[in-house]
């Protein structure tokens, strides 16, 4: 993907500096790591909120899917609008418009937990949720220009790496501030606001962090001359099916991990304790994005790879353990670690092939979780965490390849997508009250078929 740079001041200096290549990128890129983090952090809380709330108000497995319903449904009425609005106003006031709308979001939690209204925290879903929608339709792309198009997969795997940092932290968070054994309802309600008007403030002083920052100005240049837009691009459309069938998956499975290890067959944890495991799912996906960000980078010598790679097997042992207390389970989560370590191998630093093994591998997890029970069972779901960590960096970055001036429509599209964490759970919640959700874990297994598919064929290039 070819890009042409514009200065925002002193235009001259700067374009000679950016067409020597000589503008350094990474106090942007420190910058943008924060939104990454915020909204892995406050979409990961709803895995917390799901048990929290289905309790409070005495919901079946359908109905509290509504929150992932309507928090990942705003990304079909936004993204486009959103995508629309960043190709105007630019990634930067994008990003800060995004930030104002999902602190707005948060605040909306304390009427409702006030109220005790379902109803008014659903509202505060879908508010919170347009806001990340712009963020992600101006911080993606943006990232993904921001330096050598041949290390883009690198730059958004190490992003996304700190969005899974936020991811791994939030249930830890939310299970000590949010879940309770009190039976009194006002007192459970009320449990969401310190930590929701917390995220309000911190989204605020961001969005005037923004405001004032000095980012630099950049500009998709016409590298395509094709006439039409982004849906003339079979790899885009492609990757957006694969979009909306990965997030599908990786919502419905961690949105359902808390109660699945709460079954007597299974582990008969409490839920504060199962949300420790939850942070260990979103942990193992931060792990893999580290791997991923290295794997898929342009670092030439191979010991500075290996000492990297050491030093990630060093804190997936040290985060497991903090997280399990136990140190034979963190010996156990070591092994999957190596298992997804061998499988960057197996991909060969080639984004599509890394993706299509990496789907392979979720696939036999998945199954072999389906087909066992007790703690055992635990840990082939768990262990997904680690295969789904590169999967949304590298869709994302292989279906906006080579699309020029349509990669901001491109962008929207992807992230309308994202609407796939809305309607896959709502099914899984479905099919969970009918057969449990045990089984209803084999819908997740279509989702990574069809990644597994997109990663060997369906990524390469055709314009219509």
């Amino acid at each position: 993907m070819a890009v042409s740079y514009q200065p925002s001041e002193k235009a001259s200096e700067k374009h000679d500096a950016m067409a020597s290549g000589s503008v350094n990128y990474k106090p942007a890129l420190i910058l943008l790591t924060s939104l990454f983090f915020m909204w892995g952090f406050i979409t990961c809380l709803n895995d917390i909120l799901i048990p929290h709330l289905k309790a409070l108000f005495s919901l079946n497995y359908t109905q509290i899917m509504l929150i992932q319903f309507t928090f990942f449904g705003a990304y079909a009425i936004m993204s486009i609008p959103a995508g629309w609005v960043v190709g105007k106003i630019g990634y930067r006031k994008g990003i800060v418009t995004g930030l104002v709308i999902t602190g707005l979001g948060a605040l909306l939690f304390f009427p409702a937990s006030t109220m005790i209204s379902y109803g008014v925290f659903l509202a505060g879903f879908f508010i919170l949720a347009s806001g990340i929608t712009v963020l992600q339709v101006a911080a993606n792309p943006y990232v993904a220009i921001l330096g050598s198009p041949e290390t883009a997969s690198s730059r958004l795997n190490m992003t996304q790496a700190l969005n899974s940092l936020g991811t791994t932290i939030a249930p830890v968070f939310g299970g000590l501030l949010i879940l309770t054994d009190s039976t009194n309802a006002a007192e459970n309600a009320t449990t969401v606001q310190g930590p929701y008007i917390g995220i309000a403030i911190t989204l605020f002083v961001l969005a005037a962090v923004f405001m004032f920052a000095k980012l630099p100005f950049i500009q998709t240049s016409t590298y395509n001359k094709a006439a039409g837009n982004a849906w003339s691009y079979p790899h885009l459309v492609l990757g957006a099916l694969a979009i909306f069938l990965y997030v599908g998956g990786e919502v419905s499975i961690g949105s359902f991990l808390i109660n699945f290890f709460a079954q007597t067959d299974i582990a008969g944890l409490a839920h504060s304790e199962g949300a420790k495991y939850v942070a260990l799912y979103w942990g193992g996906a931060m792990v893999g994005r580290f791997f991923g960000a290295v794997a898929l980078s342009g670092m030439k010598k191979q010991s500075d790879r290996y000492m990297i790679y050491s030093a990630i097997f060093v804190f997936a042992f040290f985060l497991a353990w903090y997280l399990t207390k136990d140190i034979s389970l963190a010996g156990l989560f070591l092994v999957f670690v190596l298992l997804n370590f061998g499988a960057f191998l197996v991909g060969k630093n080639k984004p599509h092939r890394t993706l299509s093994v990496m789907a392979g591998v979720v696939v036999l997890l998945v199954l072999l979780t389906v087909l066992s029970s007790g703690k055992f069972a635990m840990w082939p779901i768990l262990a997904v965490g680690l295969f789904n960590s590169i999967m949304f960096p590298t869709i994302f970055t292989l279906a906006i390849d080579g699309l020029g001036k349509h990669t901001s429509q491109g962008s929207g599209i992807l992230c309308f997508a994202i609407v796939g964490g809305a309607i896959v759970p709502l099914i899984m919640g479905v099919l969970a009250d009918a057969f449990g959700i045990h089984n209803a874990f084999l819908l997740t297994l279509i989702c990574y078929l069809y990644i597994m598919f997109y990663g060997i064929k369906g990524y390469k290039h055709k314009i219509i």
